[in-house]
């Protein structure tokens, strides 16, 4: 069965421009990527297509400076463009927030010159990108990590695996992590690293639970040699640079969640109105009706939740805990609502015929993903009670 179109969620909205592009993101949603997401997902087909789409309308670089490409819109509206991606679509939602990801540390840590370079192809240019922090000995642990980048003249030569990567071996740029010094946090730097680069490989794609059509992947660098020109920030300052970006990261994975989310709540609101049992509709029964209930306000508080901590980023006020606050909820959320979504669909919810089998799959990943919920648990705890005591 083809996946139901998006409800319009009634938001609240800073400007005219942020409505209009939110209708423009709708219809997008209606017309080029929901019709086509239950076939895709089955097959494992990665839509590179619809992220060229994306990209030539603007919708890669929302986040980003007008002067280098990109959409300069606020993170509270960006990350409403994602919740309505992810609810048409995970693979891509969660797509958009990789490739931002992976922008972060160019347009925040770059020098103007390596803005002015880069940034264009990046936000606006037809660029993919990807993130490469995660290792197989490394994952919660990132101040471990072991892939190593040693000078080399004016380069430097990079050495290691990385893990779990969306979109390893099909991103066109992608920023790692690497030790460049002694061991801990600060003994790694960022690195903005060509796709095409000579010994540069991808395993094959993990075999995953859900999101079949996101591509996950290790990537192998084997002697792969970047100009100090490609160097982001300081040597040494590269955990920085993958904190900062993580912290937003976090806010793209929560409004991804809350689309997911509210994807199988209008599922199981369509579903339960149109079934009928004991001569009425389901819907009509006090017990489904307060299952529907709870559903829709978790699912409103999730989005309340992380549209607060996109307002204190626009801001410029520290939200580290409110970020991880916000991805801990909604994922957890996200989990919740589609797992009641398939009990109320019964032993159709149970079927690849109906899509809330594929939400709840999908909405798994969310809690693991940018940080597991346990390790925010242990972010908000230290930033509410201090760093434990050695």
């Amino acid at each position: 069965m083809p996946d139901r179109v998006p409800q319009p969620v009634q938001r609240r909205l800073p400007t005219q421009e942020a409505r209009d592009l939110l209708d423009l993101v709708r219809e997008l949603a209606r017309q080029e990527i929901a019709p086509q997401t239950a076939e895709q997902e089955a097959e494992g087909r990665f839509p590179r297509e619809i992220f060229t789409l994306l990209s030539e309308s603007g919708l890669l670089g929302l986040p980003y400076d007008e002067e280098h490409g990109g959409g300069g819109q606020p993170y509270e509206v960006y990350l409403q463009v994602l919740e309505e991606l992810a609810a048409a679509r995970l693979t891509v939602g969660l797509g958009v927030s990789v490739h931002s990801l992976a922008c972060h540390g160019t347009a925040v840590f770059g020098s103007e010159k390596q803005r002015a370079e880069h940034l264009p192809a990046m936000l606006g240019g037809g660029l993919l990108g990807a993130y490469c922090l995660s290792e197989p000995s490394s994952g919660s642990d990132a101040a471990s990590l072991r892939t190593r980048a040693v000078r080399s003249g004016d380069d430097w030569i990079l050495e290691g695996t990385k893990a779990w990567i969306t979109h390893g071996g099909i991103a066109d740029f992608y920023t790692v992590l690497a030790r460049t010094g002694g061991p801990g946090a600060r003994g790694i730097t960022a690195f903005l690293v060509p796709g095409d680069a000579e010994g540069l490989s991808a395993a094959a794609p993990e075999r995953k639970m859900g999101m079949n059509g996101s591509v996950t992947a290790q990537v192998h660098f084997d002697g792969v040699r970047v100009a100090d020109s490609r160097r982001l920030g300081e040597e040494g300052q590269g955990f920085a640079v993958a904190l900062s970006a993580l912290d937003s990261g976090r806010l793209g994975i929560a409004a991804c969640a809350i689309g997911v989310a509210q994807a199988a709540l209008d599922e199981a609101l369509a579903f339960t109105a149109g079934r009928r049992q004991f001569g009425r509709p389901v819907v009509d029964f006090q017990g489904l009706r307060f299952m529907l209930a709870d559903m829709a306000t978790q699912l409103e508080a999730g989005r309340a939740l992380y549209l607060s901590a996109a307002r204190l980023r626009d801001e410029g006020l520290p939200f580290s805990k409110e970020a991880a606050m916000a991805k801990l909820f909604c994922t957890d959320t996200a989990m919740r609502v589609t797992t009641d979504a398939v009990q109320l669909l019964g032993g159709y919810g149970y079927t690849a015929d109906f899509p809330a089998e594929r939400y709840l799959r999908e909405a798994k990943v969310l809690q693991i993903v940018e940080g597991t919920n346990q390790i925010q648990r242990m972010v908000v705890a230290r930033h509410l009670a201090g760093p434990e005591s050695r």
